[in-house]
């Protein structure tokens, strides 16, 4: 019995000294350790001055869970110990070589970084006006203020047949005018009006299109007289970039004005952008006041200025 039950508890030892190897040889598990290791020390560590010397890196935990967070973000998994140790190292290198860069004055008179930093001043002053969450009726003032920047545009539905110049020639218009007059009082859908065109290289049936958007694919000048057609009848012919064109209007909806409700995230987006232009215009402006402008003096009378050296 005595021999059966040391035998019986060996195993166990056994067994369970085997099952902690395992898991000690897990990456995550290093990990964790290495992460429980450094929250163990920043305990210890006297916190009296934050800001580090000329010859420190000071990496705080949430350093750390950052180049965590970014590794995992990328490759959908936790990174091992010795990945975290190459990001730590990475980020490492990176601070130095950026103090080095420093020490020796390669930003100074450097157009990308002084680009570079003012884009992120700029950044800062429009951060500002981002912290305010708009309430409903602050947008509603906006809106009555900006009703013109809501106006929901004219919108057509029409058929169109199209006649080739590169296939006609100068007959082009004139054939285009003979076919009009077979299309009167035909429907959009009559089968022979097809025959009476060219192939076009867009769909012959366009559907709720804004001006903007005929306006792109066929020009302003046909965009304009398209709108101003009556719907029901074949009318022509209309000329594009492409050539001449019988145009069938279905539907047309005029310009509208949107009540409130309907355009209400535009109107948030637009009240965002606005707040953020007029944050930016203020800061610049206090920044400004701060400095004077020195330019060069005009050269004397008679003296021709001095050409670029280029």
């Amino acid at each position: 019995m005595e021999a059966r039950a040391s035998t019986a508890a060996a195993d166990e030892t056994s067994t369970g000294a085997s099952f902690l190897r395992r898991v000690l040889r897990e990456p995550l598990v290093h990990f964790l350790l290495l992460g429980a290791a450094l929250f163990a020390v920043s305990r210890f560590v006297k916190p009296t001055d934050r800001t580090p010397t000329n010859r420190q890196i000071v990496m705080t935990l949430d350093d750390l869970r950052q180049l965590q967070i970014g590794f995992a973000a990328q490759w959908q998994r936790a990174p091992t110990e010795q990945e975290m140790l190459g990001l730590i190292e990475n980020r490492i290198k990176e601070e130095i070589l950026y103090r080095e860069a420093l020490a020796m004055g390669l930003d100074k008179d450097d157009t990308i970084v002084k680009r570079r930093m003012a884009q992120k001043m700029e950044f800062l002053a429009e951060d500002v006006s981002a912290a305010h969450e708009p309430t409903t009726e602050e947008l509603k003032a906006y809106f009555a203020k900006n009703e013109k920047m809501f106006m929901q545009p004219a919108r057509v539905t029409f058929r169109l047949l199209y006649f080739s110049p590169d296939k006609r020639g100068k007959n082009a218009w004139s054939d285009a005018n003979a076919a009009l007059a077979r299309l009167k009082g035909k429907s959009a859908s009559w089968e022979g009006a097809a025959a009476l065109g060219d192939p076009f290289m867009f769909q012959d049936y366009m559907a709720d299109r804004t001006p903007d958007q005929i306006a792109k694919d066929f020009g302003p000048p046909f965009a304009k007289t398209l709108f101003v057609q009556k719907p029901g009848a074949w009318t022509g012919p209309i000329e594009s970039g492409y050539g001449w064109h019988l145009v069938y209007v279905d539907t047309l909806i005029p310009e509208r004005a949107a009540p409130f409700e309907e355009v209400e995230p535009d109107v948030k987006t637009a009240w965002l952008a606005t707040r953020k232009t007029e944050a930016w215009d203020k800061a610049y402006k206090e920044m400004r006041a701060k400095y004077e402008l020195v330019l060069p003096a005009p050269p004397p009378p008679g003296t021709e200025a001095p050409k670029p050296a280029f």
